[in-house]
């Protein structure tokens, strides 16, 4: 059985997300005082003593705004929340008072015969506890005064809502403390009892594999996600900035679990002026290091240029898989204008060639398939490993080709390799002088292990570690 669904419902600037970032915690919706700021469904999951939430935050709905192409979106995207929630929660601002919006939301709400709490917000302090009384009047029972911001009133309000959800279930009760940690391992040691960076790590589990759409404004995101899902579950408009907060959609396609996170656009920081930008582009960054493969949206119309290259340079320091992907292919007619489209790309991406490009319409659906065969691809190889014994027969096969070269005047000796980590595939080198060994010669291995084991869609990190020769070491060493 699923968990319950609750929805967040108000007029603009109400703290509607504020009290989504308290129940889901860390701050996953951007918080601003411009209205109309949250315009998708924003879903996230919150546990109360045990007791599984699921809460979906959405934009402000003012009737006024309807007429608008965005406004109508927000609306649509408000009334699918409301249509497959199990909780209703109508937030009003305590310090504003009722408005003709509050009355009317509060009637539509009561029409749907679902629960509905009254969450007034913004009551920071039992002195101003008078000021929920004028909300009697909606109509909806009592009123719950909290304040989002500081968490004042919210355990009280979530007992109360999951006595309507599962009203069968024992009050909640204070966790152990020693249960806190026991899903925690502790680190390997060594014999002198530090970290031992050479024992086997434990590979994450498997879940939902989380592909973020990355790129500048208007290349398209929102259309590819809502393609994918078969609905529209980001908005759409030719007006830059529609997508703010980071959506995240669980999705299934071909037996397999996914976690699409649409972005907001990334424009030069120079282009930049108003905070909310500021904050969804941060965001939008943000979620590169959350995913396992990033896929960087670039409108094939204009072609990708040099803000593309800097995001892809962002992508390739968090170290996650990518996969570039050409959208509005179709307003490219004729051979010769996709060729020069590939060499552009060619050209502006010199410094990933192993980062796979594919081209796709999101509006038509031509090749949405084959980007997902090409995510699928490229996390493989960002989780693949190579055996210790195999890495060094193929490293004594590097070595004899090309030696590493001097050091002052002296010869580095590369003790062996090993592969530390995955995700990306990060390989640890032993060598007498670490610092012998430049970036030219780190980029010549990487390229040879790209060469021999594939890793295709994922940057590769070498680690040089310092070892010394036993020799000087050991005096007595005969080796």
């Amino acid at each position: 059985m699923s968990a319950p669904l609750l929805a967040i419902i108000g007029r603009p600037n109400v703290g509607k997300s504020t009290l989504f970032n308290r129940l889901v915690g860390g701050r996953p919706a951007l918080v601003h005082d411009t209205p109309g700021l949250t315009r998708d469904r924003r879903y996230g999951d919150a546990d109360y003593f045990g007791k599984p939430l699921r809460i979906v935050d959405t934009g402000g709905l003012d009737p006024e705004a309807a007429s608008e192409v965005i406004g109508a979106g927000i609306h649509r995207q408000a009334m699918i929340a409301i249509g497959e929630a199990d909780v209703l929660v109508l937030v009003v601002d305590g310090r504003a008072g009722v408005s003709s919006i509050d009355h009317q939301l509060a009637n539509e709400l009561r029409a749907t015969g679902k629960p509905v709490f009254l969450v007034v917000n913004k009551i920071d302090h039992p002195t101003n506890d008078p000021l929920v009384h004028e909300f009697h009047e909606l109509g909806l029972g009592d009123a719950w005064p909290v304040s989002a911001a500081h968490g004042r009133g919210i355990d009280a309000l979530l007992e109360a809502i999951c006595e309507v959800v599962d009203p069968n279930a024992p009050p909640p009760s204070e966790p152990e403390p020693e249960d806190l940690f026991d899903k925690y391992l502790s680190p390997k040691l060594d014999e002198r009892g530090q970290p031992d960076e050479e024992a086997p790590q434990e590979e994450p589990d498997d879940g939902p594999l989380r592909v973020a759409f990355i790129g500048r404004p208007n290349a398209g995101k929102s259309s590819l996600t809502n393609r994918l899902l078969g609905e529209e579950r980001s908005l759409v408009h030719h007006v830059a900035g529609t997508t703010t907060d980071p959506v995240d959609t669980p999705f299934s396609h071909r037996g397999r679990e996914y976690i699409l996170i649409d972005t907001a656009g990334i424009r030069r920081k120079a282009r930049i002026d108003e905070d909310v930008e500021k904050i969804a582009v941060s965001m939008a960054i943000g979620q590169m290091a959350r995913a396992d493969v990033v896929v960087l949206v670039i409108d094939a119309s204009i072609g990708p240029a040099e803000q593309d290259a800097r995001i892809a340079g962002k992508i390739e320091d968090t170290g996650r898989a990518v996969v570039i992907a050409l959208n509005k292919s179709d307003t490219i007619s004729g051979e010769e204008a996709k060729t020069r489209l590939r060499d552009l790309t060619k050209d502006t991406f010199h410094f990933m060639p192993w980062a796979p490009v594919t081209m796709l319409s999101a509006q038509r659906g031509d090749g949405v398939d084959r980007l997902l065969d090409l995510v699928d691809q490229v996390a493989l190889e960002h989780s693949k490993r190579i055996p210790t014994a195999q890495l060094n027969r193929f490293f004594a096969e590097v070595i004899e080709e090309m030696p590493p070269p001097l050091h002052h005047g002296r010869s580095v000796k590369i003790h062996y390799i090993t592969q530390g980590a995955t995700r990306p595939p990060t390989f640890l080198l032993w060598a007498n002088t670490p610092d012998g060994l430049n970036p030219t010669y780190k980029r010549f291995i990487a390229n040879r292990l790209r060469e021999t084991y594939g890793f295709r869609g994922t940057p590769i990190k070498i680690i040089i570690k310092a070892r010394k020769d036993r020799h000087k070491e050991d005096p007595n060493w005969r080796g």
